[in-house]
């Protein structure tokens, strides 16, 4: 777009709240931002005025921009973090590795509670966590099964009475579901239950010591050193609890640091006074002030987490914002505590002084991170003359044995890293017989089939397609491009024997070092594209009939699939056995053995 179009552009610019998308030359989203007044926002960019380093770098990539209007600006809010999510823009803070971490649910809804351990709050129950690490919830809900019997399974309670299961046996459960208790008695055993949950274990402590002593005194030492051990958790979780913070307290307590070119946030939890654990989150981008950078990633946060009753933190950021936005997520009002004395300052101090260790220490590691992915995608870029930066690799491997099962597996790198939500299987399903060729092509016809059409979004188009082989394969594969009129996706394969790397525009291999961070990372992906369809090949494999697979090995009769069976019970166990484990069974001499293993080896 020319510079005179642009400006023309930015004249049109609203004065409402709403959503803004920066784009490169290629049409490629690189940032994602909301604003309160779109037209001030915006213009700010092209304004001639000093910008952080990171911020022009981003502007000097911008060559289009688009805006959706949103009627609030925390809606704008929302859909920022929404359109994040979907774009990861290059110059955008990016929550990464963001894993979830597990609650126990006590479904309060039902008319006898049980309980259950969950990765997602609703509002349908009362859910306890989350817990961080050190502790199991299978332990606790153990605890809550020997010490209060209450259940832990979801059968249904209905009027019939049901035969009690071996819980109820073993003094783990008051089967309600064999109305062998009354609905109070058991409501009590819930109140108990979930005053347990909330911290107040001394009562359950009591319980276990003394049932363990009945153990003990029973000689019946192993089940005594079970009570032990649960004793020994709830020892664990007691020396968690923070003395001077007030029982009823739920607080996250973030911190942000930063050495200018790198940045850290680290978030200490806690509920009901009792430290749950921390995390930090290294950050390697982002092109705005720190206020904003650290009111995306809160709100990216707390799209996948609990929101706390009380936020405390050193940063300064756009609380009202950020309070309307979780007013509107969890239904209540979220407080920001900025301490200056107390318990809660010496959380904040706390979680201050992870973030600068982290920071600390973890700077080569983000270094050295960076070269093995974005470095490594621009070196490539470089090195094969390739017509853009490959922000989305995908590649792609054909597994099967003699035609038998045949499977393509599509692994997605994002700049560089894996991508394990993309992957994608498929079963090959027109070609007959072992033609890895007419494999490849039926794979990346099904899957370019979808660009273009409502499946993209889940799709994306990407800049790179990887195939694993050599100049067969890419030829094989170059006229699915052509028949399709595809031009702006680069296409290589990777072959393994010499690692060569085959392009449209060479037509000698092309070697890059062994050391070398860009064919490290091709040889990343084609090594994960390859795990991936074997894993599917064997999935599938193992559930053909145990029979028809030693059939394909030949020199197995009857008698010697029999003998298999009754050694190794399973083909997932004859699969991993060594020839010497294999010789065991009856009739399996060295040379079948190792005929065997050859054949489960080549899978």
């Amino acid at each position: 777009m020319s510079e005179s179009v642009l400006r023309e552009k930015l004249k049109l610019l609203p004065d409402t709240p709403g959503v803004y998308l920066m784009l490169d030359a290629e049409g490629t989203v690189i940032y994602v931002g909301k604003a309160r007044v779109l037209k001030n926002r915006v213009r700010q960019y092209f304004h001639s005025t000093e910008k952080p380093s990171k911020v022009q770098a981003m502007v000097e990539n911008i060559a289009d921009f688009s805006y959706i209007v949103a009627p609030t600006e925390v809606d704008a809010l929302a859909l920022e973090n929404n359109l994040i999510k979907k774009y990861k823009p290059k110059y955008n803070i990016l929550l990464k590795d963001d894993k979830t971490y597990p609650y126990i649910k006590v479904h309060t809804r039902e008319k006898f509670p049980h309980l259950s351990v969950t990765r997602r709050v609703k509002k349908d129950g009362k859910y306890f966590g989350p817990f961080m690490g050190g502790i199991s919830c299978k332990e606790i809900l153990d605890v809550a099964a020997k010490v209060y019997q209450i259940r832990l399974c979801g059968t249904a309670v209905t009027e019939k009475p049901k035969k009690p299961c071996l819980d109820y046996h073993l003094g783990r459960c008051l089967a309600p579901c064999a109305q062998l208790c009354t609905e109070e008695e058991y409501a009590q055993r819930v109140e108990k239950t979930v005053s347990f949950l909330s911290g107040n274990y001394e009562e359950a402590e009591a319980i276990l010591l003394e049932k363990m002593t009945q153990l003990a005194e029973r000689e019946e030492f192993e089940l005594a050193m079970e009570y032990r051990d649960r004793i020994g958790m709830l020892k664990k979780l007691q020396l968690k609890r923070i003395t001077s913070m007030p029982k009823d307290v739920d607080a996250d307590i973030w911190a942000f640091d930063t050495n200018g070119l790198y940045a850290v946030i680290s978030v200490l939890v806690t509920r009901k006074g009792v430290m749950q654990g921390s995390r930090n989150f290294p950050l390697e981008e982002g092109a705005d002030e720190r206020e904003e950078s650290f009111l995306s990633f809160l709100i990216q946060y707390y799209s996948n987490h609990e929101f706390p009753h009380e936020l405390i933190t050193d940063e300064s950021f756009d609380e009202a914002l950020f309070t309307g936005y979780a007013r509107e997520k969890a239904g209540r009002k979220v407080e920001i505590v900025h301490p200056k004395s107390g318990v809660k300052r010496e959380l904040a101090v706390m979680a201050a002084g992870n973030a600068r260790e982290f920071l600390e220490k973890s700077v080569s590691k983000i270094e050295h991170k960076n070269d093995m992915t974005k470095n490594a995608c621009e070196r490539l870029k470089k090195l094969l003359g390739l017509s853009r930066y490959p922000k989305r690799m995908e590649c792609y491997d054909i597994s099967d044995i003699s035609g038998v099962d045949k499977v393509g597996s599509m692994v997605v790198f994002t700049d560089g890293e894996a991508d394990k939500f993309a992957y994608r299987r498929f079963r090959v399903k027109t070609v007959e017989g072992a033609d890895d060729f007419a494999s490849l092509k039926e794979v990346l016809s099904r899957r370019l089939d979808k660009l273009g059409t409502d499946e993209e979004e889940r799709f994306p188009r990407p800049q790179l397609v990887v195939i694993d082989g050599g100049k067969g394969q890419l030829s094989a594969v170059r006229e699915i491009f052509e028949e399709r009129g595809i031009t702006d996706i680069d296409l290589i394969s990777l072959a393994k024997r010499e690692e060569e790397i085959f392009t449209l525009q060479s037509g000698e291999g092309i070697r890059i070092p062994r050391e070398d961070y860009a064919l490290r990372m091709l040889q990343r992906i084609r090594d994960e594209a390859h795990r991936f369809a074997i894993t599917y090949f064997r999935n599938l494999h193992s559930k053909r009939n145990l029979a028809s697979v030693l059939d394909e090995i030949g020199g197995i009769g009857k008698r010697k699939k029999a003998a298999l069976m009754e050694k190794f019970g399973t083909i997932d166990k004859i699969m991993r056995a060594t020839p010497a484990e294999l010789m065991g069974a009856e009739g399996i001499g060295k040379e079948l053995a190792a005929k065997i293993r050859k054949y489960f080896e080549e899978l």
